[in-house]
């Protein structure tokens, strides 16, 4: 049902013609797919599109595992994604709902723009490639994790210092 030069394009038209309640699943798995500037390997889940009076339901779950840089330290880590999707495609534009998507007449949707952007929504803000991580030596660059550089963390005096005597710590 979907072709290698466009994986995520499916013809849905034949659930179109079917009764109200009826489903079909898709499977997807490859090793690596680009989805414009997202990377992301392993990946591998499915799509169930169903039918229901207003239009086609399309529910998915896709796990991959994708490559960030870590905010502390700057290495490179693998982080894996789980994405849950559920979005519906409209039959006709009275029965759009707030995600705007419309059935299109030639009945082949495309879901790599709908999954590049669960998988950009789904990564971190700030990703760590640990939780312990120590980052990198604000005096030298050295990575904290690997050696210790013997630089002594640089304090500054903060304005509630103050209140720390007061409490005789």
């Amino acid at each position: 049902m979907h072709t290698p030069y466009r994986p995520f394009r499916l013809n849905v038209g034949f659930i179109v013609h079917e009764e109200v309640g009826y489903n079909r699943e898709f499977p997807f798995a490859f090793d690596e797919i680009l989805l414009e500037d997202v990377t992301l390997r392993a990946f591998e889940g499915q799509a169930v599109i169903g039918r229901t009076p207003q239009g086609l339901i399309v529910q998915a779950h896709f796990e991959a595992v994708t490559v960030l840089e870590c905010v502390r330290c700057l290495a490179s880590f693998d982080y894996r994604l789980r994405l849950d999707m559920a979005e519906m495609y409209a039959f006709n534009k009275k029965s759009v709902s707030e995600s705007g998507l419309l059935l299109p007449e030639d009945a082949h949707i495309d879901l790599q723009p709908l999954i590049r952007e669960y998988a950009l929504l789904a990564l971190p803000i700030s990703p760590i490639c640990k939780p312990d991580c120590k980052g990198l030596c604000p005096l030298c660059g050295e990575d904290l994790n690997q050696n210790d550089c013997g630089h002594q963390p640089v304090t500054r005096e903060s304005p509630f210092s103050a209140l720390k005597d007061l409490l005789g710590e």
